[in-house]
């Protein structure tokens, strides 16, 4: 890739690391490092330099206008201006042509096995770049609308958490309550990172109850790798682990046999889309399907089944119809 290129891919990596609100006035040293993992995948200085740190931040200032300062104080570097952003910025053509550099790069290594879970993602960059060379023309939305995902905090603190995955550090940080009602300081030896629905957890072994937790980074703050470190449990396998589940509810719970009966136009869906690999047919009529599952019984799985809405009538087990018609009652009292 040209070196105009890099830069410019540079310049919104080192944006995102001035404007990260959980690890404010970073170094040099640490704009060096966040470009060369993003770009290299490595943090040694083999590919850039403190002086390419120092021109990009001085071309940020002369060719973009960046209000970016050095703090004595704090000794690194932020915004004048907290409202400023690299991503406000229209793109230009260098710009454009960088990411359809990076997509005929992916677009190559489709077929790959390590990039088959991200072939859908691959082609909506393809689609995207195939409608219209021009990224900026807003007239596009006219004709071809695009789904776009909510935007959800966390995602500051992955390559934090991957780093101490990697070197098995115990990690801090301050937790909030689901209600929003306050937050509490957990310590965890962390496992791994998973994403369910555009949203990042951590899956590691609490320290206070020795119990392996999820913790969704969206409700993290103050994060901070200790010197601690750990063994991780030998029988802990992150396949295995999350074998029977359905999202990102797992744990010491055993699977349960689960029957539903769907209609025909749910059958047509399920069958394209099963909800588990374990999905087996074990009657097919006319008007319905009726499938068997050896999933564990989680909130994910009743809120997907509740959202079939009169489509699926769930047969098995007992305690999962009860919990479901007590649902759907709790509901009808609403009206």
């Amino acid at each position: 890739m040209p070196k105009i290129k890099n830069a410019l891919l540079r310049y919104r990596i080192i944006d995102k690391a001035i404007r990260n609100q959980y690890d404010p006035f970073p170094t040099k040293e640490i704009l060096r490092r966040a470009c060369e993992e993003a770009l290299y995948g490595t943090t040694h200085g083999d590919h850039i330099s403190d002086s390419t740190i120092e021109k990009d931040l001085f071309a940020m200032r002369e060719d973009h206008d960046a209000p970016i300062k050095y703090s004595k104080r704090e000794k690194g570097y932020y915004y004048d201006d907290p409202e400023f952003t690299m991503d406000e910025i229209p793109l230009n053509e260098d710009d454009v042509d960088a990411i359809k550099f990076a997509a005929n790069i992916l677009f190559q290594f489709k077929g790959v096995d390590v990039f088959k879970k991200f072939e859908f993602a691959i082609d909506k960059i393809l689609d995207r770049v195939n409608i219209s060379d021009k990224f900026t023309d807003k007239s596009i939305e006219q004709y071809v609308q695009f789904e776009t995902a909510p935007v959800y905090g966390g995602s500051e603190f992955l390559s934090d958490l991957l780093e101490a995955i990697k070197k098995k550090k115990s990690v801090q940080f301050e937790y909030a309550k689901f209600d929003g009602s306050g937050k509490k300081i957990r310590r965890v030896d962390p496992y791994l990172l998973k994403e369910y629905r555009n949203r990042y957890y951590l899956i590691g072994k609490t320290l206070v109850k020795g119990k392996t937790q999820t913790f969704g980074l969206d409700r993290m703050s103050q994060l901070n790798i200790l010197n601690e470190k750990f063994q991780r449990d030998a029988d802990f396998d992150p396949d295995r682990y999350f074998k029977h589940a359905i999202g990102i509810t797992a744990g010491s719970s055993d699977p349960e046999r689960v029957v539903i009966e769907a209609n025909d136009i749910l059958a047509n869906y399920l069958n394209s889309q099963p909800i588990h690999f374990s999905q087996e047919i074990i009657k097919e009529k006319k008007k319905y399907t009726r499938y068997a599952y050896e999933i564990l019984v989680t909130q994910e799985l009743i809120m997907l089944l509740l959202s079939y809405g009169n489509q699926v009538k769930v047969l098995e087990p007992k305690s999962l119809v009860d919990e479901i018609k007590n649902r759907l009652k709790d509901s009808l009292n609403q009206y």
